[in-house]
């Protein structure tokens, strides 16, 4: 038995009386047992943990006891364990409420009916425990709804005993706390992203400098192997291989949402037609894509480059689950009720939503849950990089990613993204004539700020072949040394992250305290999210490593062009065409 009668002789604990005898109970003095969250902040001392009636039976509701339970929100289960299947016995209104289901298709039942594919049998184990012993216990548990909506529910049971002991009842109490446990697991998923984003981002700085250092070398030995085809094939394989570890660091970047974006006003419609002749191709003949686009579909703001990679990804995935083929349908749509942004556990406004539906052979429960978790895959061979790239993508564009699936039924991918604020768009001045350099113009000198000797020396040999004058730096206060020491300097080209106690950031500041109008070109292997703190990058034009050297120098040649547009007059070695 639970409790005694008086006292704490032989282990039994005193009793709280009420109601001149009618009822009494255990103070819970925080020894409940079980994994839930405490509404009263802790444990509870006062409250009951169990208690004994002098008057069994549900047939005098006239109390204002009664009333009580019947008006407050919380909702309340009694169970009578003294019948087959502890069935419920008694339901308030708050626990139709909370279900959705009616009185009459809940009375009758064993408590096991809100339990669903996703509740956790530990939990559902420890509860059934704690019925068996007659105790009380205290559990957060995933239960369902009358509709199929999932909820995670605090619940605790207590029992009710008689005078003698016999247990009559067990007695209910539920809160619904989703909106807890959803912010627990976006903070919990938001540390493992940051965990994994600052021990890629150590690596992903000397690992894109040792591509960039293959990659350049490559470059450099290919024009002289024009004859050696055996040679000029292990080159180029050598060349997709270090491709293919640069795109590897980028996803990880991605997924830790490290990896800088560029994010632009576009409408999914427009993106997913222009790029379905590229989705057709990739997913073959067997693959039948339907687009079923909503018109007048708002504009976002999100990087369209990484919009097509994240739909790719999606889309390589609904074919792999269809090795037979079939469908797969592209979709959008909008959303702005609240109660659908509730059920979509995003803040109330206007959103647009890009759907990936396909007839595959769908995932598990538990595929489904760890679905979007770096280098988990299903597939052979697979990286398990595509939705985890997929999901930091979206969360760092301010959206949500979900994933619903059944066995045998097939998947539905859904990125939800917020519309786009209204804006208004500048007028491009017109009778601003092009400009063109003049033949007979000086040598131009780059400042080349690269801590890494490798990288330095082979991107120092390409510009000077290039035509370019170079001062090389493996810090950025040696750079401002050579500033001081050889004064003018066309463009600055310095790596984002290096040693010391200046990064490429702040050397940018320092070096525009000097040449305010200097053009500047960043390069990377990642950005990281502190480095650009009160720094406005989107003004800046950043190659991410490793890079071919004609990207370096298109990049070089459009950052000097461009100041020479916008300060024609402090450049007269320059002319107007025209």
């Amino acid at each position: 038995m639970a409790i005694g009668s008086k006292g704490d002789e032989g282990g039994r604990k005193p009793l709280e009386v009420e109601g001149g005898g009618d009822s009494a109970g255990v103070a819970a003095n925080a020894e409940l047992e079980g994994n839930s969250y405490h509404p009263l902040g802790g444990p509870g001392i006062r409250h009951w943990q169990a208690s004994y009636i002098t008057r069994p039976g549900l047939g005098d509701r006239s109390s204002v006891f009664f009333a009580a339970v019947e008006m407050t929100r919380m909702p309340m289960v009694v169970s009578d364990p003294n019948l087959p299947d502890n069935p419920i016995v008694f339901v308030n209104r708050a626990f139709i409420d909370l279900t959705g289901y009616e009185e009459q298709d809940v009375l009758g039942r064993n408590c096991r009916f809100l339990q669903g594919e996703l509740t956790d049998p530990d939990t559902v184990a420890e509860i059934r425990a704690g019925v068996s012993e007659g105790r009380a216990v205290a559990v957060d548990i995933l239960n369902y709804k009358a509709d199929g909506t999932s909820f995670w529910n605090a619940l605790f049971i207590g029992p009710i005993f008689d005078e003698q002991g016999k247990l009559l009842y067990f007695f209910a109490s539920q809160i619904d706390i989703t909106r807890r446990r959803i912010s627990e697991q976006a903070f919990r998923q938001a540390q493992k992203m940051e965990a994994i984003g600052q021990l890629t981002a150590g690596l992903a700085h000397d690992f894109n400098n040792l591509l960039q250092v293959v990659t350049g070398n490559l470059e450099v030995v290919e024009p002289r192997l024009r004859d050696d085809e055996v040679a000029l094939q292990a080159i180029r394989n050598a060349q997709r291989a270090a491709e293919k570890g640069g795109k590897l660091t980028q996803q990880l970047l991605t997924f830790a949402r490290k990896q800088r974006l560029d994010p632009k006003r576009i409408n999914l419609n427009t993106l997913v037609v222009e790029f379905s002749e590229m989705l057709v191709r990739t997913l073959g003949e067997k693959v039948d894509l339907r687009l079923d686009l909503k018109p007048g579909l708002p504009a976002c703001t999100i990087d369209p480059v990484h919009m097509e990679m994240a739909l790719l990804n999606v889309l390589i995935n609904a074919r792999d689950a269809m090795p037979r083929g079939g469908k797969v349908t592209v979709a959008t749509a909008t959303m702005h009720e609240k109660d659908r942004t509730d059920a979509h556990h995003v803040p109330a406004g206007t959103y647009v939503i890009l759907c990936v539906i396909d007839e595959g052979e769908g995932m598990a429960p538990e595929v489904v849950h760890r679905a979007t978790e770096p280098f988990f895959t299903t597939k052979e061979p697979g990286t398990g990089l595509g939705l985890a790239m997929v999901h930091g993508f979206v969360q760092q564009s301010h959206g949500r990613l979900e994933i619903e699936s059944k066995v045998g039924r097939g998947t539905a991918v859904r990125m939800i993204f917020p519309v786009a604020a209204e804006r208004a768009v500048p007028l491009k001045p017109e009778g601003i004539p092009d400009l063109i350099p003049d033949p007979q113009m000086r040598v131009q000198t780059i400042l080349l700020v690269e801590d890494s000797d490798d990288v330095r020396q082979v991107t120092d040999a390409y510009l000077r072949s290039q035509g370019y004058r170079v001062l090389t730096a493996h810090s950025g206060e040696y750079a401002l040394e050579l500033i001081d020491q050889y004064g003018k300097v066309d463009l600055l080209f310095t790596d984002i992250m290096m040693p010391g106690g200046m990064n490429g950031l702040m050397l940018v500041e320092r070096v525009r305290e000097r040449i305010p109008d200097i053009p500047v070109l960043l390069t990377t292997g990642y950005m990281d999210e502190l480095a650009d703190k009160g720094i406005n990058t989107s003004s800046f034009t950043i190659l991410t490593k490793p890079y071919r050297r004609t990207e370096l120098s298109d990049r070089i040649r459009s950052a000097l062009n461009k100041n020479m547009g916008s300060s024609p007059r402090t450049l007269p070695n320059y002319r107007h065409e025209g």
